[in-house]
Formats: structure tokens, C-alpha cells, sequence
């Protein structure tokens, strides 16, 4: 898998251009737009895992290799909406996610084709004065560095760090391959976990000897206001903005009305470009997501208002009219500008230390 530099000039530097000027939108949800299709089994083995040993059905990275042209076209659906960035659907795509399915050995294919088809889905719509972008994700994986899945041992962890490591250098080193502009470390709810992708991140750069710019996304998982692991979402920024990102931002779990309060800390506080994608509010009984396309734009409406964004699309629930509707309620209106060090340094009593 061979870097194609024709798709790579410094795209830290065209994006930072474009978000100094305007705010910029990612897509909304993938594994809703799939839902729609009502897939079977056999829809997720195709022709090539029609005799895999184990059930396939739910794993929504693998249709990259048996259902490319319907998530090609869920990517097109997203970018004729307006959005500016897609994220490939390679969310469960390391070793350690594809281990539910005895697919660990596929990682790479599926990362490497999740960017080929994002990014086929860009160059075919993309123009001098409206470029999109491909955000290649790193998801989070079930398993936690942090915390361990027995009550009845509290030392144990269902994997290591160096073992996360390896995984992630995997998927980003075939995420770049396939086209990728942006890494995206996305609903980060172990901040560990997070460092383990960030270190590989780095490894991988140092590997494919050239770099990316890296977005990075918490989880805050309820209303205490904390990750999974603990940490506010101060604390989160502070743990993880040594890696100077594009932007740091919050997904899922919550939506906007819930998430409003955490993305005006993060905004207070960021040196670097905020972004946010939320759900369409909070699943019902059914596990479905009821928060229109237009009362979503209207919170969203009010966060630009307030310039607390760079960076807006959607989690879980969200659809092509969804980022639609907030391109609709936010177009033209004046992104946020991030904290300059030295306000930061205000805000946490260290000016006269000057570190």
C-alpha cells in the first residue's frame, strides 16, 4: 500500500486556512445511513465470507469489502448535504475490535479500502473552491487500558498498552495508504487508550516518513460531566493537547442540549481548533434517535452564534438532512478563534512560571 502524495499537500496548512475563515462540517452517522438497508447476514458475508465460520451480521466495517458501492454512496449522500470532511467507516477496524469475528488478519485491507472509498467519494465531488477531506477514525476499540471488565480483580486489563499500540500503528499506516487527509482518534472514553493511538500516530508518521493532521474526540458519557475514565473535559483536553492537534473535540453519548454546557469548556480553554459532533439527542426505549434535522440545526445555530465551534457534523442518529440543516443554521457566521497560550496560561495561574 503505497502513500499517493497527489491527494497530500500540507494539509495542516490548507485546513487551518479554511477554518481560520469559516466553520467547517463533517459528515453524521454511518452506522444509521446503514441501518436503513435493513442488511442480513448475507448481505454482510457477500460472495467472498459466504462460508466464514462465525456470524457477520452487525459488522459494519467488513461492508467496505462486500458492500463498497452502498457506503461510497452514504459518503456521497453526506457530501452533497455540504459536509466538508468524511470519516471512514473504519470505527471497529483494528485487530482488536475485528477479533469479535475471528477478523483480525483483515484489519488492514478493511482500513486501507475504508480510505480508498472515502476518498473516491471525495474526488469525485470535490472542487478548487469547495474541498472535501477524508477524516480516516480510530475508534476506541470495547477494550480498556484504564479499567478493568472483572470487579473481582481491579488489576486485570483485557489488553495492553503496547498491544493497543501495535494495533493502531496497523490501521493508521493503511488508513494513510488509502488517501486519508485528517487521523481522527474519535469517542475517546479511556484516555489511555487514547495516548496508546496518539503514540502510535506518531510511529506511523515516523514510519510513512510524513505527517497528517490529527483530530481528536471524548466521550463525555453522562451528566457528571466525565469520560469513562474519569476525567472532566478540561482534563481531557489538558491530557492529550501535548500532540498539537488540528482539533480537539466531544462526540457521541449526549446530545447537543446535554453537550452544550462541556463544548463551552473545551472552547473556553482550547489552543487549537474545536470541534463537536453529538448524537440526535438520547436513544428511547428502542434504541433509536428522535431529534429532528431541524430542532439539532437549532442548537447548533446557537453554539455558532456563541462561537464555540471550528468543527460541527454527527454522531449516532444524525443523517444527510441532519448535517444539512446545521450547514443551513450556521453557514456564514463567524467560527471561533482558538485561545492564544497566553490566556491559557491565565486561566491556569502559570504566566508567571512561563511554561
Amino acid at each position: 500500500m503505497k502513500y499517493d502524495e497527489d491527494h497530500q499537500p500540507n494539509q495542516t496548512e490548507r485546513l487551518t486556512q479554511l477554518l481560520d475563515s469559516r466553520v467547517m462540517y463533517l459528515d453524521g452517522a454511518m452506522g444509521t445511513m446503514i441501518q436503513q438497508h435493513y442488511f442480513q447476514e448475507e448481505d454482510f458475508r457477500g460472495e467472498r465470507f459466504k462460508d466464514w465460520p462465525s456470524p457477520l451480521r452487525g459488522n459494519n466495517d467488513l461492508l467496505v469489502l462486500t458492500q463498497p458501492k452502498i457506503i461510497k454512496d452514504i459518503h456521497l449522500a453526506y457530501l452533497n448535504a455540504g459536509a466538508d470532511i468524511i470519516e471512514t467507516n473504519s470505527f471497529n477496524g483494528t485487530k482488536t475490535s475485528m477479533s469479535d469475528y475471528g477478523m483480525e488478519s483483515l484489519a488492514r485491507e478493511i482500513n486501507y479500502q475504508s480510505a480508498r472509498l472515502a476518498r473516491q467519494a471525495c474526488d469525485q465531488v470535490s472542487t478548487p473552491e469547495h474541498p472535501r477531506f477524508v477524516a480516516g477514525v480510530l475508534g476506541p476499540t470495547a477494550k480498556t487500558t484504564s479499567i478493568s471488565p472483572d470487579v473481582n480483580d481491579p488489576g486485570f486489563r483485557a489488553i495492553s498498552f503496547d498491544e493497543l499500540v501495535e494495533d493502531y500503528i496497523e490501521s493508521t499506516l493503511a488508513l494513510m495508504a488509502g488517501g486519508s487527509d485528517i487521523i481522527l482518534v474519535e469517542t475517546v472514553f479511556d484516555t489511555l487508550n487514547a495516548k496508546a493511538a496518539l503514540y502510535a500516530i506518531e510511529e506511523a508518521f515516523e514510519r510513512a516518513e510524513h505527517t497528517l493532521p490529527i483530530m481528536i474526540s471524548g466521550t463525555i458519557t453522562d451528566a457528571s460531566g466525565r469520560t469513562l475514565s474519569g476525567q472532566t473535559t478540561e482534563a481531557f483536553y489538558n491530557s492529550v493537547c501535548h500532540v498539537k492537534p488540528l482539533a480537539i473535540g466531544l462526540n457521541c453519548a449526549l446530545g447537543p442540549d446535554m453537550l452544550r454546557q462541556y463544548v463551552d469548556a473545551l472552547s473556553t480553554v482550547a489552543e487549537c481548533f474545536v470541534s463537536v459532533h453529538p448524537n440526535a439527542g438520547l436513544p428511547n426505549e428502542f434504541g433509536e434517535y428522535d431529534l429532528g434535522a431541524i430542532e439539532m440545526a437549532e442548537h447548533i445555530g446557537e453554539w455558532a452564534d456563541s462561537k464555540l465551534i471550528n468543527i460541527v457534523g454527527g454522531c449516532c442518529g444524525t443523517t444527510p438532512e441532519h448535517i444539512s440543516r446545521i450547514i443551513q443554521a450556521t453557514k456564514g457566521k463567524e467560527p471561533r478563534h482558538p485561545v492564544p497560550t497566553s490566556s491559557v496560561m491565565r486561566l491556569a495561574g502559570l504566566e508567571a512560571f512561563n511554561i
